[in-house]
This record gives structure tokens, C-alpha cells and sequence, in this order.
């Protein structure tokens, strides 16, 4: 995942070059102009240690606003405020229990800043980073039908409260509808010693891919 966060990189300096040329804004907006938006979307994260693994992956979501300011054409810088819902799940099969899987949820105040170079007026890479800020966190037990078993509340205090990481990733511009989707690779672990859950992730990060929808004013 290193790797692929590299060449992301390099492809975004290989083409910057000749990416200034294009138009930031959509065809229908000739003038370079700040725009402001919503945006949501279904995120499929994991936690992991030495390497990233898809077995854990789970269901999340993000949601806020964001905006897009133009340095100049074909480049901008994009901001954004969500709240991201992130974590694994790991699933059991027993006499006991029967089939079903636990969900470990990580709910995060998270603020990524990304460059943003246009390689076609309605098509962009963006590349930058994140720092995000834990509000919440419990376990829920889900059947295998989907049904909620039981949720148990973590306490916050058991983990470290900031994490920071890279986000990468495309977008498409139709309008002032945006849809995209991005990878994001978490660089601080988020468990911290002196208690059971703590214990348990330390060592782990935050990694996850997202697919939304925006819409700018």
C-alpha cells in the first residue's frame, strides 16, 4: 500500500505540468471561483499492523462539507470536515452463538486537506493528508441475518484520541455533482496500553477506502 500511495504521488508531479493548462471548473463555469458542497459516502475500512488485509474489512460511512479553492488552473486545494465512521469486524461460528460477526466501530471528527490537479476539465487526482479526532467507539455483535445481537460502548479514554494519516484517490465533476472515490492509509496506531481494549489494537491503524458523492454550490 506504501507503494501504491508512491506512485499515486509521482503521477500527480509527472502531470502537474501540463494539468495547470486545463480548467479547474466544470465546462459550464468559464471563471476560476471557489465552490462549497456536501458530500457522503460508503467506506469499506480495516485496521492493520505490518500489512493491510481485506478478511476484515467493514461497512462505514462518511459524511460533511467540503471546499474547493482554486490556485489556478487545473489545481486547487480541497479542505473538508467529516464525520467518518471507521474500524474491522471479525466474524465467529460456534455451537454457542451460531454465525455472525463482531463490528468494532471507530467514529472520527476527521479534516483532510488534499491537492487537487485536473487531468481533463471534468476529471482530477487529489493527494494529501488527514488528521482526525475520535468522538466514539463500541463493539456490536450482528447476527448472520443481520440482526443486532448486542452493543457494548468503549470508552474513548482507552485509545488514542488523534489520528493522522495519506489520502489519495480520482474524481469525476458532472455539474456540481462530484462523485469519487479515495483510499486512506493511517500513520499513528490507535490503541494505547493500560487497559483491555487498548491492549488489544495497539500496534493496529487505521486503513479504508471510500466511495461518495458531493454536490457544490
Amino acid at each position: 500500500m506504501k507503494r501504491t500511495i508512491l506512485t499515486l504521488s509521482a503521477a500527480l508531479l509527472l502531470t502537474a505540468s501540463t494539468a495547470f493548462g486545463q480548467q479547474q471548473q466544470t465546462s459550464s463555469e468559464p471563471n476560476l471561483k471557489a465552490k462549497f458542497g456536501i458530500k457522503g459516502g460508503f467506506d469499506l475500512t480495516t485496521l492493520y499492523s505490518s500489512d493491510v488485509s481485506t478478511n476484515h474489512m467493514k461497512a462505514g460511512f462518511d459524511a460533511g462539507v467540503f471546499a474547493k479553492l482554486p490556485v489556478t488552473r487545473g489545481f486547487s486545494i480541497q479542505p473538508e470536515l467529516l464525520y467518518s465512521l471507521k474500524g474491522a469486524k471479525s466474524t465467529y461460528s460456534n455451537f454457542v452463538q451460531g454465525n455472525g460477526e463482531y463490528r468494532f466501530n471507530l467514529g472520527y471528527i476527521q479534516v483532510p486537506v488534499l491537492a487537487v490537479v485536473n487531468l481533463a476539465p471534468n476529471f482530477n487526482l487529489h493527494l494529501g493528508g488527514y488528521a482526525a479526532y475520535l468522538v466514539n467507539s463500541n463493539i456490536k455483535n450482528v447476527s448472520n441475518n443481520g440482526d443486532l445481537v448486542s452493543a457494548t460502548e468503549l470508552n474513548t479514554g482507552d485509545f488514542n484520541r488523534w489520528d493522522f494519516g495519506l489520502a489519495g484517490g480520482a474524481a469525476f465533476d458532472i455539474g456540481n455533482v462530484t462523485l469519487g472515490a479515495r483510499y486512506n492509509y493511517g500513520l499513528s496506531e490507535i490503541g494505547k496500553s493500560g487497559s483491555a481494549s487498548g491492549d488489544l489494537t495497539k500496534g493496529m491503524k487505521n486503513a479504508g477506502f471510500s466511495f461518495y458523492a458531493g454536490f457544490g454550490f
